[in-house]
């Protein structure tokens, strides 16, 4: 049990069968939680999973959240990535937004080929696509209202960076199934534990600090000798984890016992 038996009070199920966690589950409006319910929201001193429908009210009242309030906004959202990594001048594969009226634009500024990709709500490899001739263009065309275009950088493997609490818990290569582009777990890719190079966990730590991700898994390409953030993923999968033997739940309880979560500042970690 927690020191002074205090419980910590989480809204979304990740750390539904913690016992030191009360999950209150995520109701319509804040009045659908009991009178005892609302009071454990109001005085904890961590919300924890509260989900993007609360966790920009409570980030408002000045309530400590994790995940963060970054880690939910730009969850799923490919275009506000890469409008976050470009500001910060993260390194990222050359990438344009292009709406209707500007669609003809496309081929004037990328060759073929390229990658294009359903900008929102499209995980697992779901949504990425490489555009090698105008007929896949115009296949594309219909599947998106907005055009996100990606220059294509060959590669028979990238890296995933899985942090939590902006700690590096695990990095693993995802190789490229043979006959595949993508290299998702979901799209067949393979495993590999083997050779992590240090300078792919320092770009991946040092991003998730400066965009505010504290969980989160970083898909990272090297390309010509140069390191480059993909994307970020808040909704990581669980297999290579499991695969390791890891357990996310025990992995984020213990965080939370040793008071890394409730006590961690980003800005103060950061500089």
């Amino acid at each position: 049990m927690v020191e002074n038996d205090r419980r910590y009070v989480a809204l979304g199920a990740r750390l539904r069968s913690v016992p030191e966690v009360i999950t209150l589950g995520v109701r319509p409006t804040f009045l659908d939680y009991s009178k005892e319910e609302r009071t454990l929201i109001l005085e904890a001193s961590v919300i924890l999973f509260p989900t993007i429908n609360y966790a920009q009210y409570l980030f408002t009242m000045g309530k400590k959240i994790f995940p963060s309030l970054e880690t939910h906004l730009y969850a799923d959202d490919k275009i506000k990535q890469t409008n976050l990594f470009q500001m910060l001048g993260i390194p990222h594969p050359r990438t344009r937004i292009y709406y209707p009226r500007h669609w003809s634009e496309i081929l004037e500024d990328f060759d073929f080929p390229f990658i294009a990709k359903i900008p929102r709500n499209s995980g697992r490899g779901r949504g990425v696509f490489l555009i090698r001739n105008k007929t896949e263009l115009e296949s594309y065309s219909h599947l998106s209202k907005i055009a996100y275009i990606q220059e294509y950088l060959s590669h028979d493997r990238d890296l995933r960076v899985v942090l939590v609490n902006y700690d590096p818990i695990l990095a693993y290569w995802r190789k490229v199934a043979p006959g595949n582009f993508r290299a998702n777990l979901a799209q067949g890719a393979g495993i590999d534990l083997e050779c992590i190079p240090a300078e792919a966990i320092a770009l991946a730590k040092d991003a998730a600090l400066r965009c505010g991700f504290d969980d989160v898994g970083l898909d990272l390409i090297n390309c010509a000798g140069r390191w480059q953030l993909i994307e970020a993923n808040t909704k990581y999968g669980r297999k290579a984890l499991a695969a390791c033997g890891m357990d996310i739940r025990e992995i984020t309880r213990e965080k939370l016992l040793s008071g890394e979560i409730a006590d961690c500042d980003r800005v103060k970690v950061y500089f």
